[in-house]
């Protein structure tokens, strides 16, 4: 029971008021960046589909967000060994694989019409695709890793957030079909309303998710250690 009471108050997840604001300010968001988004300037070159852009790049930068976090928390766990390090590391870890889904589907889709091929292999999208592998193994070794999982999981969540420099700089380094890091600081004023804002909103729901995964978990481990102490109370019985 002492541990269970130890586990809670390490993990303070955030009040149902604060989640459901957030929820709040989420949902607006979606119902206002698309039209922020068809209002924007069409880019010249590139026509309509470049409207893509406003929802590839921020779900490309959560994405590197939920792995530095995972990174992070992975390596707190491995030196301190704390649930609520292991418990931050998993939640961001899975949103990380969420929204590199997202950002792999809607990158081809755009570099279709752009480039005239889904997938080139150029530096940027290897090192994504590598990045979101990775991710996907720290879920994996989780699940099949046995007695060392979580810190055989925690070791893979490290590599990943080694590879978000990465995939951030390979489009200046080596050369890519992407754009390099200097298109969004002289992206037009007229098309940075739809691009920060479209972050934004993508950032809140990322907290959101990562809040209520963390509630989940909380939860999840409290039954545990409940399911342990009623086992214990029942063998001294």
């Amino acid at each position: 029971m002492q541990r269970m009471v130890a586990r809670t108050s390490e993990s303070r997840p955030l009040s149902n008021t604060k989640i459901l604001v957030a929820s709040a300010i989420a949902a607006a968001g979606f119902l206002v960046v698309p039209f922020l988004i068809a209002s924007a300037p069409t880019e010249q070159t590139m026509g309509p589909i470049q409207k893509i852009f406003y929802f590839h790049v921020p779900t490309a930068w959560v994405l590197m967000l939920s792995t530095l976090v995972c990174g992070g928390a992975s390596l707190k766990y491995l030196f301190k060994g704390t649930p609520g390090s292991d418990a931050t590391a998993l939640a961001s870890a899975e949103l990380g694989v969420l929204f590199g889904i997202c950002a792999l589907v809607s990158g081809p889709l755009w570099g279709r019409v752009a480039w005239g091929k889904y997938w080139t292999w150029d530096a940027r999208q290897t090192t994504t695709l590598l990045l979101w592998l990775l991710l996907l193994a720290y879920l994996l070794a989780r699940k099949y890793g046995g007695p060392v999982a979580k810190k055989l999981a925690a070791a893979l969540g490290l590599f990943a957030a080694a590879d978000v420099p990465l995939v951030y700089a390979s489009a200046t380094w080596w050369r890519t079909l992407h754009p390099n890091t200097s298109v969004v600081p002289t992206l037009a004023p007229a098309m940075r309303p739809a691009l920060y804002l479209s972050l934004l909103f993508l950032l809140v729901t990322w907290g959101v998710l990562l809040a209520v995964r963390l509630r989940l978990e909380s939860i999840r481990t409290g039954l545990v250690d409940l399911e342990m102490a009623l086992e214990d109370a029942e063998e001294a019985a």
